[in-house]
């Protein structure tokens, strides 16, 4: 991934901060509960058993002998260790490269999709389309601030004729996909129009920009989600190409 922008740190900052209030009310709903319950349900229930089981109670633990400071404790550390849980679990979610998620894909043919070209192009993309050769198809639309840094990348990579590349433009009006296309440069071979998302969708795509690397009998041998930088084309995408042709 590349870095983020001044907008996309305060945006990322802001979710988290929402996702944060959200879990601190979740606790606190939580607590409300453990209180209700012990005030409506249990204290009853261990008055109706406490004259029962005293004398059993008085010849256990010290511990045993206050049975609500443990009630108490279950209550208050209870949603304490909700919280801290999920806290944990966000902050794991937040750390992570959304750049190495894995794909349910990968291995698999490529979705069956059709998709008329993007405006002021002669040629759509369609499944049959990516058969007989590897190449790469970038997931992207006009108004992905992300898509606009790894654009260069693909601009040289179509420049050096290294390998196909086709567009899957995805819910841009038509209009914007165009003026995009003519102002920053048009790298691909075929560029589908996929004005609804519905293709996208049956690609597994999280959001713009993703870019697949595809081999010659039209399966997903990689995926890589956000834009593509030049230290990741080298690294990563070309080698595979090259393995790929030699197969």
């Amino acid at each position: 991934m590349v870095p983020m922008g001044e907008t996309d740190l305060f945006w990322e900052f802001s979710m988290v901060l929402v996702t944060a209030a959200c879990l601190l009310v979740i606790s606190v709903v939580i607590l409300g509960i453990g209180l209700l319950f012990r005030r409506f349900v249990w204290q009853p229930f261990f008055a109706i058993g406490r004259g029962v089981s005293a004398p059993i109670i008085a010849t256990n633990s010290p511990m045993a002998s206050n049975p609500r400071s443990g009630i108490r404790r279950t209550v208050f550390l209870g949603p304490l260790a909700v919280f801290l849980g999920l806290a944990i679990l966000l902050a794991w979610g937040i750390t992570r490269d959304p750049g190495t998620i894995p794909s349910a894909l990968i291995g698999k043919v490529v979705p069956e999709f059709s998709l008329p070209p993007v405006k002021g192009r002669t040629l759509g993309l369609a499944t049959a389309d990516l058969n007989g050769e590897v190449s790469l198809v970038n997931v992207f639309a006009s108004w992905c601030t992300a898509c606009r840094e790894e654009h260069a990348v693909f601009m040289h990579l179509n420049a050096v004729g290294v390998v196909p590349i086709h567009g899957l433009n995805y819910k841009d009006r038509p209009d914007d996909a165009e003026r995009w296309l003519n102002t920053m440069g048009d790298p691909y071979t075929r560029t589908g129009a996929d004005i609804d998302g519905r293709a996208a969708i049956d690609w597994g795509v999280y959001g713009v920009p993703e870019t697949f690397v595809i081999t010659k009998d039209a399966r997903i041998a990689y995926k890589h989600i956000g834009a593509v930088t030049p230290k990741v084309l080298d690294d990563t995408i070309l080698p595979l190409i090259r393995k790929l042709r030699a197969q």
